[in-house]
This record gives structure tokens, sequence and C-alpha cells, in this order.
């Protein structure tokens, strides 16, 4: 490979123009002229905005979550897959029907309504790249120049499906903006099978709730990303919530190890500890029902909370010590947590750790009463 004089070469091959041409079919979405396209990185970064008053800030800990997995496309190889970018193009532009293209002048932009995340994340690592590109130029280090002009096209190149609204405000941006991240997302077919490319515990649940004997009395939806139809017990999301709190004693935004890099047999560590786990809440608790608040999503991640504590005081995570402490269970009186109306108006974070100090506090004063080696309870039957 010829060597790279200036990182301007790298978008050499793209013609200059007086306008910037995105192609595409007009049509009709919610009512909004809209058109549909399917773009490269390099003429994105040039054409898109963001306005404050209709996004969020950006989350740094979201943001490096996308960065390690357009990293797995660079530094490994794989393919990634993105949902689409919707703009919005706030009347700017002409839409030429000969040509079947929106055609924006230099100075007009795309606002995002929808992919902020995604496009910061690619941003980011074109700009790291860069800086990397001016300091091994400087250093003379021609190999890696290459190596990373590699990677520099390839992340110019990525394809990214895009929807633009034509002509809607920023009010009517602003609720789009809204409905798509409040509503819950069901999963078509082929992100289903997308999903086997995931984090380490997304991975976990969905061979929990796939194998495990005990997770076919505690339903889990699986064909739905944040909500959960009114028959199954737990949502997808808290099942990895509870897995989380289970081996790391921490809320899911705090996870350390759910990467994407991890060894098949530490996968099936934890799933066979996770299901030893569930079976016992199965022989100690009350029957799953949606009445019974011990099954509640809050006082559910607190007791995976306070059983990984105990769980790991001998050094790592130990399945005698599990089973152990979860003899305790029988004896709480789970309705006695919250007081009037906490378990409904209390922040869900503060209904976690009020939850989790009352399992921890009932077990110091009364695990020596309660539990001895030798106990044995009339539990339910083991459903494994």
């Amino acid at each position: 490979m010829d060597a790279i004089s200036s990182l301007s070469e790298l978008l050499a091959d793209q013609k200059p123009s007086s306008f910037v041409e995105i192609p595409g079919i007009l049509g009709q979405t919610f009512g909004q002229a809209t058109i549909a396209a399917t773009l490269p990185m390099s003429k994105l970064f040039s054409i898109y905005e963001v306005d404050l008053e209709v996004q969020r800030a950006i989350i740094p800990r979201n943001l490096s979550k996308l960065i390690d997995y357009v990293n797995l496309y660079l530094e490994d190889r794989q393919p990634i897959y993105f949902p689409g970018i919707i703009f919005s193009a706030r009347g700017a532009g002409h839409y030429d029907e000969d040509q079947q293209a929106l055609r924006l002048q230099p100075i007009e932009k795309l606002y995002v309504v929808d992919g902020q995340h995604r496009l910061a994340a690619f941003q980011r690592i074109m700009e790291t790249l860069q800086s990397q590109m001016a300091r091994a130029k400087d250093r003379r280090e021609y190999d890696k120049m290459e190596e990373i002009t590699e990677k520099l096209r390839r992340l110019y190149a990525f394809p990214i499906s895009t929807m633009t609204y034509l002509d809607i405000n920023a009010r009517q941006e602003r609720q789009l903006f809204s409905d798509i991240n409040k509503l819950p997302r069901k999963l078509g077919g082929n992100l289903a099978v997308l999903r086997d490319q995931r984090r380490f515990y997304h991975v976990a649940a969905s061979e929990l709730a796939a194998k495990a004997p005990a997770m076919q009395k505690l339903t889990v939806d699986m064909f739905s990303e944040r909500g959960k139809s009114p028959e199954y017990l737990f949502s997808y999301h808290l099942l990895i919530e509870i897995l989380i709190a289970l081996f790391e004693g921490r809320m899911k935004s705090a996870a350390r190890n759910n990467g994407y890099q991890y060894e098949d047999k530490e996968l099936q560590d934890l799933v066979s500890l996770a299901g030893t786990y569930f079976n016992g809440l199965l022989n100690y608790l009350p029957e799953p029902a949606k009445g019974e608040i011990v099954w509640s999503e809050n006082i559910q991640i607190a007791l995976a909370m306070f059983v990984h504590e105990e769980a790991t005081k001998p050094g790592k995570f130990n399945r005698y010590a599990l089973e152990h402490v979860l003899k305790i269970l029988p004896h709480v009186n789970w309705n006695n947590i919250y007081a009037g109306e906490e378990k409904d108006r209390l922040p869900r974070r503060t209904r976690i750790m009020k939850a989790y100090n009352h399992i921890k506090n009932f077990y110091q004063d009364q695990n020596a009463f309660l539990i001895s080696d030798a106990d044995s309870y009339n539990s339910k039957e083991d459903v494994s």
C-alpha cells in the first residue's frame, strides 16, 4: 500500500459537489413525507446535527458500550448490526423526483431524532483513529499507519439504514423521540437471531430461560426487549438485572463483566449456578404469582444482591454458601418491607435498597437461630 500523506486521502474517492445527495424513494410514514436510505458513515458524518432541545445529553455508559460493539467490527472483524437512524430535515433540501434523491446544500443538516448515541460512537472512534494516525505519521510508523488506514476505510464505508422525515417540527421530533424510547420493543425474527451476538449476561439469560427446569415455572417473556406480556412473570430485561445482581452484587448500570468476549465454560458455570439459585427460590418462597410481593422485580433484585454478598464471603461465589443462605427465605415476612404506599411511591433504586437492607438485617439477626447445617425444612419438591 502506498504511504498515506494526509487523512483527507481516505475520502478522496468522493467527488466534490455543491450539494449532498441522499438517494431514496419518497413515501409516507404516520402521515408524514419520509425518505428511507442506506448511507455510508462518511456521508453521515458531514450531514447530521444534534438539537439538545430534542435530544437528551449523551450518557457516557451507553456510549462506551456502543464503542465496544463497533470495535467488534473493527478489531475482531465480526459482523455487527444497528437499527436504522431517524432524522428530521425540518424542511431543508429539495427532493428531485426524477433522480429520486434529496439534495442538501452544504450548510443544511439533518437533525437526529433517534440514534444519537450510535452516531456519537462512530464519531468518537473516528476521532480516536485519526489521532492515532497523526501520531503514527509523526513517528513514521508506516505499518501502523496502514493498519489504522484500513480501519478508517472500513469505518467510513460502514452502511447505516436511515429514515428522514422531510417536514416535521421540533415539537413533533420530541414526541417521536419519546415514543420510540419509552414504548416496549418487540423483537422481529431477524433480531432474535442477531441477539446471539450479545453481551455476557444477555446470552446467559437466554441460556437460562431455555434450559433451566426452574424457569419453566418462572416464565420469562423472551420476545420483548423491555416490557413483558401479561402472561409472563419476568421480563427478559429483569432476568438480566437479577443475574447481574446475583453474580456481581450490582445494579445493571454498574455491571463490570457484561462484555462480548468470554469463555463458554464461564457462561455454562454461571447458568448452572443461576439454575441452582432459582430452584432454591421455588423451594423456599411462595408459589410464583404476580400478586405475591416477593416475586415483584424490586424485591427479586434486592434478594439477588443480598445472596451475592453471602455467597461470595468465602472468597469467590460458592454454591454451598448459596444453598445455605437460601434457607432463611421461608422465615422472612415480605409484607413488612414497605410501609403504606412506599412500594409504589419511592424511587426504584430506593425501593430496591430498602428491600435489600430489610433482608440483610433480618438475616444478621436471625440466621443463627433459624438455620443450621442439619436444618431441613419441609420444602417443595426439587424441580431440577
